[in-house]
């Protein structure tokens, strides 16, 4: 099936809410106290029943993750830091909730069979894991950790044709072109159009942003997002990761992905097809859209997103990135026309970048920098398995560890 079908991405359609003689879609939510976990939370709550969490994870965010089991009540709970997991009581946990603790109960766990949905909102690369487990078991991702198909994707996209399971995207742009790849086929799209904020320097000036301090750096116009995803719109490699995402995503060469800032955050991305039509996705800055959009998919239902206000002036704002002041993005377009192992390179240099200017080791500027170098000298490999891309992301990062010492 063609990547970006009617249907889905890769594989046949998820049930439907209430498909199994009327019974909700059990939802696990890998990162449930991370950004993203909280608004499927907020979804999940919102939901009216038709959605129930079943499991939820954390790494050692213990203290939010128990708020979230007394408040929904999920059948597991799971620690990811066994020594965090041990301070747990059992009574901490409300009736009927399960403990597990580990990488290796999570892989387990998100393969049973009650569990209808997984949303992979676990940070970096440390979601490759978890979510190629329930892509084995056949799932339905919803896929919030972009990193996964930087990493590994045509790893990912062939095991999951292998498999049956199904990917739904829930990072903004590529849910608004998933929602409008639906308006023509695959042979008549000529490219998508990822929109961008532009991050809270857009229009200062090159030469300052050496000076960018990490508060600086993580006072987003329009999203509020973890620290890691904010630093990474401010340098635009957000952006870079997106697009090599969405070339495994929808089976599109590189050639066909370009970007666009938009600094409304009120367009998520465009589809333009062969005859010059160009159809959009637009609501405002407001991550719970795109999460309902691939728990409910192929539904649609009421929920807790906002709205936009047509009755209120508005305008939307398009200029092309300037790769001068933000060279990070030039970085995607090579990693997504090249493959093989350079996007889990270019992605392991940058966590390990972003983490050195946090901690005060490194400047704003020196975080492409050094990811320029990293992806230039590393060992590529044009089909790599995943030991390899593990790997290499293992070395990059020991490459980083040159340039940040803290």
């Amino acid at each position: 099936m063609p990547a970006f079908s009617r249907d889905l991405p890769n594989g046949p359609s998820p049930a439907r809410p209430g498909d199994r003689d009327g019974d909700p879609l059990r939802v696990a939510v890998l990162g449930s106290t991370g950004s993203i976990g909280q608004s499927t939370i907020d979804v999940i709550a919102a939901s009216r029943g038709r959605l129930v969490p079943h499991l939820l994870a954390a790494w050692r965010s213990t203290g939010p993750l128990l708020e979230q089991a007394r408040r929904l009540q999920p059948r597991w709970v799971v620690v990811g830091d066994p020594a965090a997991a041990a301070a747990i009581h059992a009574g901490d946990l409300p009736s009927g909730t399960r403990l597990a603790a580990g990488p290796e109960a999570l892989d387990e766990l998100v393969a049973d069979p009650a569990i209808d949905r997984v949303v992979s909102a676990i940070v970096g690369a440390a979601g490759l894991r978890s979510t190629w487990a329930a892509i084995e078991a056949g799932k339905a991702v919803a896929l919030a950790n972009k990193e996964t198909l930087v990493m590994a994707g045509p790893l990912v996209m062939q095991r999951a044709a292998e498999t049956g399971a199904t990917i739904i995207p829930v990072d903004s742009e590529h849910s608004a072109i998933h929602q409008a790849l639906a308006c023509g086929r695959p042979a008549e799209v000529e490219r998508l159009v990822l929109t961008a904020s532009g991050g809270p320097f857009r229009t200062r000036s090159r030469e300052s942003l050496a000076a960018v301090t990490p508060k600086e750096a993580l006072r987003h116009p329009t999203w509020s997002m973890g620290p890691k995803i904010t630093v990474d719109s401010a340098t635009m490699m957000n952006k870079s990761l997106e697009l090599i995402e969405a070339r495994w995503l929808f089976g599109l060469p590189a050639a066909k992905l370009a970007v666009v800032v938009h600094p409304q955050s009120i367009v998520h991305s465009f589809v333009e097809f062969v005859d010059g039509a160009v159809i959009a996705q637009l609501g405002p800055p407001d991550m719970r859209l795109p999460i309902q959009y691939a728990l409910f998919y192929p539904d649609r239902v009421a929920g807790p997103a906002r709205r936009l206000d047509f009755a209120a002036t508005m305008r939307l704002d398009f200029e092309p990135p300037d790769l001068e002041r933000f060279p990070a993005l030039r970085l995607g377009h090579e990693a997504a026309a090249r493959g093989g192992t350079a996007g889990a390179v270019l992605n392991a240099a940058n966590e390990e970048a972003v983490r050195g200017f946090l901690e005060g080791a490194v400047r704003f500027t020196d975080i492409a920098e050094i990811c320029s170098r990293v992806l230039a000298e590393h060992p590529f490999q044009d089909s790599p398995t995943l030991d390899d891309v593990c790997r290499l992301d293992a070395w990059a990062r020991q490459e980083v560890g040159k340039w940040v010492c803290v």
